[in-house]
């Protein structure tokens, strides 16, 4: 082989100009091969981008005994001519002048053969998954999601703020957490009521992981005014359904003196942005996933960045749902926390419009968002956009020290002393909200169930890898 510079076949395909007439080195996996007794051609894929290369092999320069190797999952090093393509299919091709095998996959052996393969076939490999023209699309627009959040908030002016993966408070009060210890399991210490002895495990205290960086994110707010997390957060919650992941990253914002405007505003700029560069750097990944399995993806997502969002109170969200004459599998009253049906009811059918709805009852909500002069709502906010339901949510968050240490007894938390604190040290009004990664993932790419857009998912019963 000679001393060439490899190209990323991405970088050949988008501009193959300066590379026509000369010699180049590229490197990847086979796709397919096929051809007659003159000649053979390979299809071949490097992983940065949709698109395969097409390998062109003189059966007069290559024997039959060298391209033996050359099968579906095989990974080979090629240099040769790139020259504009005489067939359908490709503009370009590359006359192979030189062949190197990486390493071969017995086609008995290999599971993913030029064949359909279901995604439930393929979340049992997820080993081999993203070698797939599906999972390669989902997971460059996932990246390209994340670098996309970045760029904003850095050019918002926030900071990225990394909150602890271990914690010994329960943000949404709900319980369901993972539980991390050191202490011996088949001989636990006890105190003398029975009760497990903490003291004697590895943080002399029961700690779990993280089911939101929230409140420890707005401890960043309140000294350095804007800032955003970007982790994994875990959900010990028994669910199966396929909106539902036990281990997922969660993009939480806090502002300081932003009030539930400001923090609306936010949230619809920040997502729209993110669609619009998904739909801009992503085109060919996106074009491919709406072929394959949601029809009507570009225009969903175009939808969704064209239209403001309505801005529509709870109750009067509530008063639509029953007025609307729908059957609803679950019944709809002033108090209820809305179910996916309802949301998407408000947006695809009544407003045809994303929709942040707003004022939830405060029973139904996280005691640190801030009461309503009413004394019965809180100034929660939810975006709901069309097929998935719920993707953001978020609040102003009470920064009365008194409401919120009622907030506090009321729901019987303990441990709470540090977060009171910074009501009582120079509070200031204050917002932000959470957006699940995976759900902005899911939308984006078409996708159908949210175990199919984490690389390695862990949910009740699943922890491969």
């Amino acid at each position: 082989m000679k001393d060439l510079r490899r190209v990323r076949i991405a970088e050949l395909l988008k501009d193959p100009t300066p590379y026509i007439g000369k010699e180049v080195d590229v490197k990847g996996w086979v796709r397919s091969r096929r051809g007659n007794k003159y000649v053979q051609f390979v299809a071949l894929n490097d992983g940065s981008t949709i698109n395969n290369l097409q390998i062109v092999f003189d059966l007069q320069k290559f024997s039959d005994e060298q391209l033996k190797p050359i099968t579906t999952g095989s990974s080979i090093h090629v240099q040769g001519q790139l020259v504009e393509s005489q067939g359908k299919g490709q503009s370009v091709e590359i006359q192979a002048e030189n062949l190197e095998i990486y390493g071969t996959a017995n086609p008995d052996e290999y599971p993913l053969q030029k064949k359909g393969h279901s995604l439930e076939f393929l979340r049992e490999i997820a080993h081999l998954r993203p070698r797939t023209n599906t999972f390669g699309a989902v997971f460059r627009v996932r990246a390209a999601l994340a670098y996309a959040i970045h760029k904003f908030f850095t050019e918002k002016g926030f900071y990225y703020f990394h909150t602890p993966l271990i914690t010994a408070s329960d943000c949404e009060g709900a319980g369901a957490m993972f539980q991390v210890t050191t202490l011996p399991l088949n001989d636990l210490p006890k105190n003398e009521d029975g009760t497990i002895d903490y003291s004697e495990d590895f943080f002399g205290r029961q700690s779990c992981l993280t089911v939101s960086g929230q409140l420890e994110g707005e401890l960043g707010a309140t000294s350095l005014g804007a800032i955003y997390t970007f982790g994994p957060t875990f959900r010990a919650e028994n669910s199966n359904t396929p909106r539902h992941l036990s281990e997922f990253w969660m993009i939480e914002p806090e502002i300081a003196f932003a009030d539930i405007r400001e923090n609306m505003d936010i949230a619809e700029e920040f997502i729209k942005y993110c669609i619009n560069y998904a739909l801009e750097n992503c085109k060919d990944d996106i074009l491919f996933l709406q072929e394959h399995f949601d029809k009507g993806l570009v225009e969903r997502l175009k939808f969704v960045v064209e239209n403001d969002f309505v801005r529509l109170p709870y109750s009067e969200g509530i008063k639509i749902l029953e007025e609307s004459g729908k059957k609803f599998e679950f019944p709809v009253y002033w108090g209820v926390d809305l179910a996916s049906e309802h949301e998407r009811y408000l947006v695809e059918e009544h407003f045809k419009r994303p929709v942040i709805l707003t004022d939830y009852p405060k029973e139904i909500k996280a005691f640190y968002m801030k009461l309503n002069e009413d004394g019965k709502t809180v100034r929660a906010m939810d975006v709901l956009f069309p097929k998935i339901g719920e993707i953001i949510g978020g609040s102003e968050r009470e920064e009365n020290y008194d409401k919120l240490l009622k907030r506090v007894e009321e729901q019987g938390l303990d441990g709470m002393d540090w977060y009171l604190d910074t009501r009582k040290f120079g509070t200031v009004p204050h917002s932000g909200f959470g957006l699940g990664f995976e759900r902005l993932v899911l939308f984006v790419t078409g996708m159908q169930n949210i175990r199919d857009v984490i690389p390695f998912p862990r949910y009740p019963k699943n922890c491969e890898y």
